[in-house]
């Protein structure tokens, strides 16, 4: 049997114009003109001798021989990608130490680190919790040479690469009312807390008493204390657990600003396995706010 083989490019576009509903728009996507995009239909539905997209004014739809190709079109753009990627990226070996705020290290960050390990097996990830100060601290001193940091939006500085920008919120128990109790019982994961001075800077502006319970530098103990009904705290929006419950304007309690989520390095320069995960870092963040945009 004679071999035969499939242009990579025209399941490309096959799958764009797919996803995006119409040559015009998979065109935009591609970076091509949508002639061009139009050809490569045409010779894919050439080469197959079939059909693959029904036009009409709405724009593309799959006919069923589209259907029965659009599978096997996107394991062959997947294995390609995955090749590309294995055999051009260096490879690595050493050791990375990366500083991590308690609150950020169970979210999106956990994919974007196991995508490094994946991709970089001969590097050992030294991982530190603490908070955003701490680790800035770490920094300076060279016991990291990466580090995650929180700090308000309003007040960032030129210091560190901007990843994300969130709201802090105010956290309880799902169906709680420790939040309506006074002295209001705050749970704070350690006394550095960059979040504490502003949590409590604005209880002390509306006028609301407060105290504090459970400062011991662990987010679970934290988390338990909130989930018992036991106390409020605060976090980044996209860090609540999701048995707990964001406490909305409705609560009485105080707006609180929007915190940054920055990529700091070390002032020495940094090795190569931490230049990758650095760059790792920063596309997995982009990749999440496409994903939520």
């Amino acid at each position: 049997m004679m071999t035969r083989n499939i242009d990579i490019g025209l399941l490309r576009s096959f799958i764009a114009v797919y996803e995006a509903g119409s040559v015009t728009a998979a065109a935009n996507q591609l970076h091509l003109t949508q002639g061009a995009v139009s050809q490569q239909i045409k010779r894919l539905e050439e080469l197959f001798g079939c059909a693959v997209f029904e036009r009409n004014r709405h724009g593309a739809r799959l006919t069923n021989e589209g259907e029965r190709l659009l599978g096997h079109a996107r394991r062959m753009l997947r294995g390609n990608d995955e090749l590309w990627a294995d055999m051009s990226t260096p490879s690595f070996s050493g050791e990375v130490r990366l500083g991590v705020p308690h609150d950020l290290i169970g979210t999106h960050l956990a994919k974007i680190l196991k995508a490094f390990a994946q991709s970089c097996p001969n590097v050992e990830i030294s991982l530190v919790s603490g908070s955003s100060p701490e680790l800035q601290d770490m920094l300076r001193n060279g016991k990291v040479e990466l580090a995650l940091v929180e700090e308000v939006a309003a007040d960032s500085n030129g210091a560190g690469e901007c990843l994300a920008v969130e709201p802090l919120v105010w956290v309880g128990s799902a169906g709680g009312d420790a939040y309506r109790k006074r002295p209001l019982a705050v749970a704070i994961v350690t006394e550095t807390c960059v979040f504490r001075p502003r949590m409590f800077a604005a209880l002390d502006a509306q006028g609301l008493p407060w105290r504090t319970v459970f400062e011991n530098s662990s987010i679970d103990a934290t988390r338990a204390t909130v989930g018992l009904d036991m106390a409020v705290t605060a976090w980044l929006a996209s860090t609540v657990p999701l048995d707990l419950q964001i406490l909305g304007p409705d609560s009485g309690l105080p707006a609180l600003p929007d915190f940054a989520i920055k990529l700091h390095q070390s002032p020495v320069a940094l090795s190569a396995p931490a230049q990758e995960m650095a760059r790792q870092i920063r596309v997995g963040y982009r990749e999440r706010l496409r994903l939520v945009a």
